[in-house]
């Protein structure tokens, strides 16, 4: 390369206005990489200070975007790539690098963690061993729950612990019923209260919607069915009234609940669903579709065709996308309201085997993580699809569950019996998510 072209203007710009420089053109070797740059950001910042010497001991690690894509290559093979004129001064937006997540408790079952959510400071699991049990976020067993006559495959709180002392959640089984379940915080007592059957196959997946009256279950018997889940509805049936001496948790003596409406439409098992509104229902199927259903009028809204089987989706009201885990390792990110075809608006390919679910930052618009049976969790951002973030090692086993329901918390459950907890500490979470 001439020596002419080895130097490309850049201007820097950031949302964080505690690292903001002068908005002004620096010259900078064409083969600069993220390091390069994070040091020159470092010395801008101590020159434009007087404090001292004490500011050498306090390098902050940036990463650097280029048109809305962090920069995880030279600055020149980027420009290449994107085909960006080494004549044009290159607007480099920088923000302070995500840290690590920290490693912070393994929590022991007696079979296969297959299923996972946290709310507030406690986390429910399900488990192979048919029990679902919850934990505060300080690793402490609270409840061990039995009640399920086959594997949990999903569960869900409800989101309510803001004042109630009563704190409602749902689980569902190989059993093919659905438990509505509260939990008596004060005396740490649990009750089920409705039984939900109707589905001929496994529970999968449920999902509640915004208004906390009404949930979806997907099953391997292929259907989406919608259920109340408001406390008292006349849809119950009133079964095994004879007086039992034995636990709370007997499903013969707990009434029965019909589903509201049931769809179908797909071929194969249902593995993930998710409200996208209160008219809206997304499924994922063993199939290779993902379905948007409109729940208000029955039916089946639009059909998006894969190339292998889909094994979880999660859907974030912050940027309304829709992420697809795929046994062809690649995760994948729709958006649903997309009109000119083209829905698959990237994809994340790192894994080295299926990849068994995703699960949204419930923060940050740009961050998710994955879990795979390749035993690695991934924490990704949606502008770096080249790459993860961060490899979160730890399983000895596939990976069959994540969740990113408590933001500084990253769960994942898995074959090797155990729940990890990861901890996650983003200083620059608010101001990228003001992008």
């Amino acid at each position: 390369m001439e020596t002419s072209s080895s130097h490309v203007q850049v201007k820097f710009f950031t949302k964080q206005d505690q690292y903001a420089v002068p908005d002004t053109p620096y010259s900078v070797p064409a083969s600069v990489a993220t390091a390069d740059l994070s040091t020159l950001i470092n010395g801008i910042l101590r020159s434009s200070k007087s404090t001292g010497d004490e500011d050498e001991e306090q390098k902050i690690q940036f990463d650097f975007l280029i048109e809305g894509e962090f920069l995880r290559q030279s600055l020149e093979a980027f420009m290449d790539q994107k085909a960006i004129s080494t004549e044009t001064v290159v607007e480099l937006e920088y923000l302070e690098r995500h840290p690590a997540p920290k490693p912070e408790d393994s929590l022991l079952h007696d079979d296969w963690v297959s299923c996972l959510h946290g709310c507030g400071q406690t986390i429910l699991s399900g488990c192979y061993d048919n029990t679902i049990k919850i934990w505060n976020t300080k690793g402490e067993n609270l409840l061990t729950i039995p009640g399920h006559s086959a594997p949990v495959k999903c569960v869900a709180w409800f989101d309510r612990f803001e004042e109630d002392s009563l704190v409602s959640f749902v689980s569902g089984s190989h059993d093919q019923t659905l438990l509505l379940w509260q939990w008596d915080r004060n005396n740490n007592s649990v009750e089920c209260v409705h039984t939900c059957r109707g589905h001929a196959g496994s529970v999968d997946c449920v999902a509640i919607d915004e208004t906390k009256t009404r949930l979806c279950s997907g099953s391997w018997d292929r259907m989406l069915k919608i259920w109340s889940a408001i406390p008292s509805n006349e849809d119950e049936v009133e079964v095994g009234e004879k007086p039992s001496k034995k636990k709370k948790t007997d499903t013969s003596k707990i009434p029965t609940r019909v589903p509201l409406m049931t769809l179908s439409g797909h071929n194969e098992g249902i593995s993930a669903a998710q409200w996208l509104s209160e008219q809206e229902v997304c499924t994922a199927s063993w199939d290779h579709c993902i379905k948007i259903w409109d729940v208000e009028q029955g039916m089946e809204k639009s059909n998006l065709n894969g190339t292998k089987v889909f094994l979880d989706i999660d859907y974030s009201p912050h940027n309304k996308c829709v992420l697809a885990a795929s046994s062809d390792r690649h995760i994948r990110l729709y958006d649903p309201r997309s009109t000119d075809g083209a829905l698959v608006k990237c994809t994340f390919t790192s894994h080295t085997g299926w990849v068994s679910s995703v699960s949204w930052s419930p923060s940050n618009e740009h961050l998710f993580i994955s879990g795979s049976y390749d035993s690695l969790v991934k924490m990704w951002d949606t502008r770096s699809p080249k790459a993860p973030l961060y490899d979160l090692s730890g399983h000895e086993d596939k990976v069959l569950a994540v969740d990113w329901s408590i933001p500084d918390l990253l769960l994942s459950g898995g074959a090797d019996n155990s729940l990890k907890i990861f901890r996650h500490s983003d200083k620059s979470q608010i101001a990228v998510n003001d992008s």
